[in-house]
C-alpha cells in the first residue's frame, strides 16, 4: 500500500496561485524527489498531500481513495521535517515511542517498535541518551525513527538534511537510500539540492513556478532533459548553453565555427555537458575560447574559459591539467551529446 494520485492539484493563496494543476502517479514502494528552486512549489505541493495545506481545488488520492477533504490524522502518512522537533527533556526511547503512547498503544507494542526501528538506524547504543547528547545527524535519525514506529502509508521528507553540515549530509544521504531499500515504502522527498536527488530518486519531479516541468528517472532528466529548465537545473556543473544558428544540416556558434547537425531547424541555442567537451589547441574544434580560471578538486579539474560572446564555459577534466590562465584553446563538443533547444527553452 502507498501509492499516491494527484489529480490536477492547485493550491490558492487568495489570488496568488502556488500550485498550477498538478497531476502525477506516485506508485507503491517508489521514491519520488520533488526538486526545484526555492519558490517552485514543492514544500507547499508536499504539505497539501501531508493534509497540512488545503487542496483548492482537484484532488488527492490514497491507494484510491479521495482523502482531499480529511486532516492528516486520517491519511496514514508520517512527515520528517528540516527541524528534528525532538523533545529535549526526553530520552531517544521516549521521542520515538511517544506517537504511539498517546495513541494509548500496549507498552510491550511500543517498546517492540522502538527497538526494531532503533536497529534498522543503529540507534541501539543511544536509546536512553537525550537530544543534547547526540549530534546533528544521530537527532535527525531520531525523527526518522519516531516516523517509522508509526507504520506509515508513506514517509513525506521536506528538506531534511539542510541542517546538517556536508559530510553528515552524505551519511544521511546512505543511511535514508538503505532505509527505502530495507522498508520498501513509499517516499516522497523535498529537496532544493538536486545532487540529493540524483542520489537518492526512483524518479524526479522538477517543478518551476508551480508547474512540474518534468518527470524521469535521474538518467532520463540528465540525458535526455525536455526543456532548458531541466537541462541547466540537473547536473553540476550545469550544462553549459550556447547561441547557435541552424542551417542546411549545420549549426553555427555565435562568434564560432559550429558542426554538422541534421534535424533541428527550429533551434536558436545547443547545450553541451561540461564532460561531453574536450580540450585542444586554438582552431580546433566548434570554437575558440580563453582559459579563465581554474578549479582543481583532486578527482576532477574545472577549466572555466571565457568565449567571448558566448560567455563562460565549463569544462570537465579528468585529474589535473596542465593549462594555465590566459592560454588560448579550442573547445571540441561531443556530436553526440549535444542538446537543442527552441525560441521557448523546449528542447528539439
Amino acid at each position: 500500500m502507498g501509492a499516491i494520485t494527484l489529480k490536477a492539484a492547485e493550491k490558492w493563496y487568495g489570488d496568488l496561485q502556488v500550485i498550477k494543476g498538478v497531476d502525477l502517479e506516485i506508485n507503491e514502494g517508489e521514491f519520488v524527489i520533488f526538486v526545484g528552486p526555492s519558490g517552485c512549489g514543492k514544500s507547499t505541493l508536499l504539505r497539501m498531500i501531508g493534509g497540512l495545506e488545503e487542496t483548492s481545488r482537484g484532488a488527492i488520492l490514497i491507494d484510491g481513495k479521495d482523502v482531499t477533504a480529511d486532516p492528516p490524522s486520517k491519511r496514514g502518512l508520517s512527515m520528517v521535517f528540516q527541524s528534528y522537533a525532538l523533545y529535549p527533556h526526553m530520552s531517544v526511547r521516549d521521542n520515538m515511542g511517544f506517537s504511539l503512547k498517546t495513541a494509548g498503544a500496549p507498552k510491550d507494542e511500543i517498546r517492540a517498535k522502538v527497538d526494531e526501528a532503533a536497529r534498522i538506524l543503529k540507534l541501539e547504543p543511544l536509546l536512553e541518551r537525550r537530544p543534547k547528547d547526540m549530534s546533528g545527524g544521530q537527532r535527525q535519525r531520531v525523527a526518522i525513527g519516531r516516523s517509522i514506529v508509526r507504520d506509515p502509508t508513506a514517509f513525506l521528507f521536506d528538506e531534511p538534511l539542510s541542517n546538517l553540515d556536508a559530510s553528515l549530509r552524505v551519511e544521511m544521504r546512505y543511511e535514508i537510500a538503505k532505509l527505502h531499500q530495507s522498508l520498501k515504502s513509499t517516499m516522497i522527498y523535498v529537496t532544493h539540492d538536486q545532487t540529493e536527488a540524483m542520489t537518492l530518486a526512483d524518479r524526479i519531479v522538477v517543478l518551476e513556478g508551480g508547474y512540474i516541468a518534468q518527470v524521469g528517472t535521474p538518467r532520463e532528466l540528465y540525458e535526455k532533459p525536455a526543456n532548458l529548465f531541466v537541462a541547466q537545473f540537473i547536473g553540476s556543473p550545469k550544462m553549459n548553453v550556447m547561441r547557435c544558428a541552424v542551417s542546411g544540416g549545420a549549426f553555427a556558434l555565435e562568434g564560432g565555427r559550429g558542426g554538422a547537425i541534421e534535424g533541428h531547424e527550429n533551434a536558436v541555442s545547443v547545450g553541451c555537458r561540461p564532460e561531453h567537451i574536450k580540450l585542444g589547441a586554438a582552431g580546433e574544434g566548434a570554437l575558440d575560447a580563453i582559459v579563465d580560471v581554474l578549479e582543481y578538486l583532486g578527482a576532477d579539474t574545472f577549466v572555466i574559459v571565457d568565449a567571448g560572446p558566448l560567455g563562460r564555459i565549463t569544462v570537465r577534466v579528468e585529474g589535473d591539467s596542465s593549462l594555465r590562465p590566459e592560454d588560448r584553446v579550442g573547445l571540441i563538443l561531443d556530436p553526440d551529446r549535444l542538446h537543442f533547444f527552441d525560441a521557448e527553452g523546449r528542447a528539439v
